[in-house]
């Protein structure tokens, strides 16, 4: 009987060894399907490094400007901003709900930056192996551009979300078409994208080029692309549109209006070099033109390569290296060949394009057999490399020599009646972020030589300080009211001066420099010496 006893509590104890065992190996399970936590907190960590060192710049001031105003206005101001509106109406919510500290609005785009990181690692795990992901979650974590712009005030990281967000939701119905849900999910998405960017247009055309070559591999019958289902999305997403189609043909018609002010057009020719300095500043936060040339077409021209082998051996079903393809050269291309008309190959504009080319190499690493490993790995230690020293670029800031150091600097000098007068508005817009006097903000506008007036129009970031154009713009210093004694002139540091020359009789008492901008103090000695301010005497 105590044998018996003895043998039935070894039989429990095993029971509980193997239930221990077991309930071991359900861990470790759960500790495998959170692989992509470690990635996110990679994004999250890169993103958020040096969130406020840099200054605000002038982008960034007209967004918060443009996040001031009531919902109408805002409504009819982003009509003539180069931008749709949805972001700014987020940022506006975003501000009232958290603050318009610099941490603060810059964590409305470091956020969906991280978010974007996790689509990334969900698409490319849709598309591929879980290695795949983790290679992908790895690149896109660290991919320079897209850290670049999770740090901005602008809208290019929660643009990411909507299209990669689209894609995601588009892989998931060609592969159930019978699923509408996903169709819907995608016309909500692609509606934000449409209301966020223009340039979400370009995603539309990827889809459809995708869809089209897969049909040439599916019965007729059955052809995705002739779905009334998808016909019937599209044309959801105009209808959603149509609220702002007046305002895009508007803006179209002043798009000439936008090349007089400066917001369109100011963008430096495309040439040869333009499409591999574009991938090197997507890679390395640097065009690229100081490297040996050698080295600067090698590069580009083996991602290129790897994109295009990707593509041209994609034997799978539902070709998840043509779509990603597609998704990062067909932009790419379009944008380079319309730039020889009106240049915006501009890489915020084509930043969420990128998005696909870490994805992509990372299906190409996974795709190499066996034997070939090694290349594989070479390949992306070759791209971490690349793009650890692409996060050292954006990274490295200097605070002591930012836009706000100057601004400041006025700050603590100004004196009441003080005139305070910017050269360009792009100082401008990022002047009012710092600005904490009471003084009127003025923008030096002086008239061409054959007279022709320099004001910003009503389109563009003019629309901004229009309504108050009567107060804000100075054409001629000499203009400025009789009883000025002081002047502070904020404008570049670089020669020539913007304001030369300067009126007689002003003399120069201070100065500040910060950012690429310069700060000066000036005393206007022109009354009887009794009156004179301090410093002329």
């Amino acid at each position: 009987m105590r044998r018996s006893v003895v043998e039935q509590d070894d039989k429990v104890g095993a029971i509980s060894a193997v239930n221990r065992l077991a309930g071991s190996r359900e861990g470790k399970g759960w500790l495998r399907r959170l692989w992509w936590v470690p990635i996110l907190a990679l994004a999250l960590a890169v993103r958020f490094y040096g969130l406020t060192a840099a200054a605000i710049w002038g982008d960034e001031g007209s967004s918060l400007l443009l996040a001031q105003y009531a919902a109408v206005d805002l409504w009819f101001h982003a009509a003539h901003d180069v931008h749709p509106p949805l972001y700014f109406f987020l940022l506006r919510g975003w501000i009232e709900l958290f603050g318009d500290g610099i941490w603060s609005i810059r964590s409305m785009s470091a956020i969906p930056g991280v978010v974007v990181v996790g689509l990334g690692i969900w698409l490319a795990r849709q598309l591929s192996t879980r290695r795949a992901a983790v290679l992908a979650g790895v690149l896109l974590a660290l991919f320079p551009s897209a850290v670049r712009y999770s740090q901005e005030v602008r809208m290019y990281s929660l643009l990411g979300v909507w299209l990669l967000g689209a894609t995601l939701a588009l892989v998931y119905w060609v592969r159930q078409p019978e699923r509408t849900r996903y169709l819907l999910a995608y016309g909500l998405l692609m509606a934000a994208g449409f209301y966020t960017h223009y340039f979400t247009a370009l995603c539309v055309l990827v889809h459809w080029v995708w869809l089209g070559l897969l049909s040439a591999s599916q019965p007729p019958g059955r052809r995705l692309i002739t779905r009334p289902a998808w016909w019937a999305v599209n044309v959801a997403i105009v209808l959603a549109y149509l609220p702002w189609l007046p305002n895009l043909v508007g803006l179209v018609q002043h798009i000439e209006q936008l090349k007089v002010g400066g917001d369109i057009g100011w963008e430096a020719p495309v040439s040869l070099f333009s499409v591999p300095s574009m991938i090197w500043q997507f890679m390395l936060q640097d065009e690229g033109l100081g490297l040996w040339p050698v080295l600067f077409w090698s590069f580009p021209l083996l991602l290129v390569t790897v994109v295009g082998v990707s593509a041209w051996r994609d034997q799978a079903r539902y070709r998840p290296a043509v779509l990603l393809a597609l998704f990062f050269l067909l932009p790419l291309l379009l944008v380079y060949g319309a730039s020889f008309i009106s240049p915006v190959f501009i890489e915020r504009y084509l930043t969420v394009y990128a998005l696909a080319l870490p994805i992509l190499l990372a299906l190409a690493i996974d795709r190499l057999p066996r034997r070939l490993s090694w290349l594989g790995a070479a390949l992306f230690v070759l791209c971490v490399g690349v793009e650890l020293m692409g996060v050292k670029n954006n990274a490295t800031v200097d605070v002591d020599d930012q836009f706000n150091v100057p601004v400041e600097f006025v700050n603590r000098n100004y004196q009441e009646a003080d005139r305070i007068v910017l050269s360009d508005m792009l100082w401008y817009l990022s002047y009012v972020y710092y600005d904490q006097t009471d003084a009127q903000l003025q923008l030096y506008t002086p008239p061409k030589p054959d007279g022709t007036p320099t004001r910003p129009n009503a389109y563009g970031f003019g629309t901004l300080v229009d309504q108050d154009g009567g107060r804000i713009y100075l054409d001629r210093l000499s203009e400025l009211p009789a009883d000025t004694r002081r002047v502070w002139l904020i404008s570049s540091n670089e020669a020539p001066d913007d304001f030369a020359p300067l009126p007689h009789g002003w003399r120069q008492i201070m100065q500040q420099d910060g950012g690429g901008a310069r700060a000066r103090l000036f005393v206007l000695c022109l009354g009887p010496e009794p009156s004179q301010p301090e410093g002329c005497r």
